[in-house]
């Protein structure tokens, strides 16, 4: 279907309103501590790094930091998941790398595992191994 409808669009030259996830963006109260920390997690240095936003490219998307002055609390209802080919591998990882366990790795069926940790501000960071999905 959505193939079809992908088709459809290009045939009378519409386009989709929404390109697909581009951007994440964590606030966290030390942004040089938070820049040191998720380096350290996704293996990468910031492709942009000013005093009010530090972006790093992971597999194609954005991951971003920005200040947050004001420490506001978090909200549990957005999870953004990053892949890996290995989700026990990974949480067992950022466990060790500071993050606190949000919910363990655990298979919700069709082989796609999740699991969700906290980084050290209470930011929720997904994971997932889905075999299913490729990113277009």
């Amino acid at each position: 279907m959505q193939r079809n409808l992908h088709l459809y669009f290009l045939i009378h030259g519409m386009q989709k309103e929404f390109l697909g996830l581009q951007t994440a963006i964590y606030k966290v109260p030390d942004l040089e501590k938070a820049k040191q920390w998720y380096t350290k997690v996704f293996e990468t240095t910031p492709y942009f790094d000013m005093p009010f936003y530090i972006g790093f490219n992971i597999g194609g998307y954005e991951l971003g930091l920005q200040p947050d002055e004001k420490n506001e609390a978090r909200s549990e209802n957005i999870e953004i998941y990053w892949g890996v080919d290995n989700v026990e591998t990974s949480y067992n990882r950022l466990i060790e790398l500071g993050a606190t366990s949000h919910q363990p790795p655990q298979n919700v069926g069709e082989e796609i595992i999740v699991a969700t940790v906290k980084d050290p501000w209470k930011n929720i960071i997904g994971i997932i191994y889905n075999p299913g999905f490729k990113a277009a």
